[in-house]
């Protein structure tokens, strides 16, 4: 066997172990974050303990509001809804779950999150509103878990906070963040949701 012979071999060789190593790769690890979610303990506007543990082993997409916003929580909260639709409209809706954290906990009770949600028309089957925790604890946990800022402005009723939606693995994972103000990709949300299942 001749000096070419073996180098094509040898080359033949290494792309078939190199396509045995992707298949056994995890979807996880194909996207560009890995971000573990710290445990939390929150109430949602029907007033449904939600945590952690209580959405392991499903899909979920995350973003930051509050009621009294009066710029970019308008939009993205229509926005979710829009997602809801589409991943309603896809035959997804028993594999995700919507989670918005507000960022003014004393504000937003769980009454005003009710309040608020109607306002959307939001299908509380897969959509939470959270509260029940403090202000230090969803300014830590934003910071730690979602690496995006969350924090009141001195002197005011509006909080600077992130305008993602962001894309948590069942085992509670942050894999992925998308704009979520102005024109989010919602087709590459429900292609990202799809390799998850």
């Amino acid at each position: 066997m001749n000096i070419f012979n073996r180098r094509f071999i040898f080359i033949v060789i290494v792309t078939l172990l190199s396509l045995v190593g992707c298949q056994n790769e995890p979807i996880e690890s194909t996207f560009p974050m890995s971000v573990e979610i710290q445990d939390f303990k929150a109430y949602n506007q029907l007033e449904e303990s939600v945590s952690l543990e209580s959405l392991h082993g499903t899909i979920w997409i995350a973003n930051f509001i509050f009621t009294n916003c009066d710029t970019v929580c308008l939009p993205m909260t229509a926005n979710m809804k829009t997602l809801q639709d589409t991943i309603k409209d896809n035959g997804l809706e028993n594999d995700v779950q919507l989670i918005s954290f507000s960022i003014d906990p004393e504000h937003d009770t769980e009454t005003v999150l009710q309040q608020y949600s109607e306002i959307y028309h939001a299908d509380h089957s897969n959509w939470s509103f959270l509260t029940g925790y403090t202000q230090e604890e969803i300014e830590s946990f934003a910071n730690v878990s979602f690496k995006t800022p969350a924090a009141k402005v001195e002197g005011s009723n509006q909080f600077i906070h992130g305008t993602s939606f962001y894309l948590i693995s069942k085992d509670g994972i942050l894999l992925k963040d998308y704009e979520g103000v102005s024109d989010p990709p919602f087709e590459e949300i429900i292609k990202d949701i799809k390799k998850l299942k």
